[in-house]
């Protein structure tokens, strides 16, 4: 079985970690740090907007049962896709939204996608989304990984990841893994 991945960035990574990690067809989701300039980043550098490094999820999946397509249409709902470097209060490069596509055939599917969605004029605003090249991407600290689930209660999940990843569960309801 050969599994494919895509690398999406949208603000903090726990949400959109969180998120993707519950999706029928999902091997895993990765948080994790790429778009920058220097090797082996770290929660700190890029937190000081320095690096140039995105916080990303990087997403292992099986596309006989989820196809990028469809990630593409989930990672739209997760963020607002019209706010240039930020997510909310999260401000900073670091938290632009942005697909890193690991071949040409994703990089023309997230054109497309973008394109549909302007057209139809899905959002009120132009959607700010930077379509990249993956280079290197760095998995962040042991401690970022499901994060969200370890730390439900912790007052940034609380207040600001939980109604977003309760939001998600409710509309993709038959896309969740089983027993979700």
């Amino acid at each position: 079985m050969a599994y494919s991945q895509a690398t999406f960035a949208g603000g903090c990574f726990w949400c959109i970690e969180a998120a993707f990690n519950t999706l029928h067809g999902v091997i895993k989701a990765t948080s994790g740090y790429t778009g920058g300039e220097i090797k082996n980043p770290n929660y700190d550098s890029i937190c000081s907007g320095q690096t140039g490094h995105a916080e990303v999820v990087q997403v292992t999946f099986d596309p006989t049962i989820i196809n990028y397509q469809e990630l593409l249409s989930i990672f739209f709902t997760l963020h607002d896709a019209t706010q240039l470097n930020r997510q909310g209060n999260d401000i900073g490069t670091q938290y632009r939204s942005a697909i890193f596509y690991h071949d040409h055939n994703q990089q023309k599917l997230a054109q497309s996608y973008i394109d549909e969605l302007s057209t139809d004029a899905v959002f009120d605003a132009p959607i700010v989304t930077t379509i990249n090249a993956l280079e290197t991407f760095y998995p962040a600290e042991d401690y970022h990984q499901g994060y969200y689930q370890r730390n439900t209660e912790q007052g940034y999940c609380a207040m600001v990841i939980s109604p977003k990843f309760n939001k998600f569960k409710a509309k993709f309801k038959n896309k969740l893994k089983p027993l979700q």
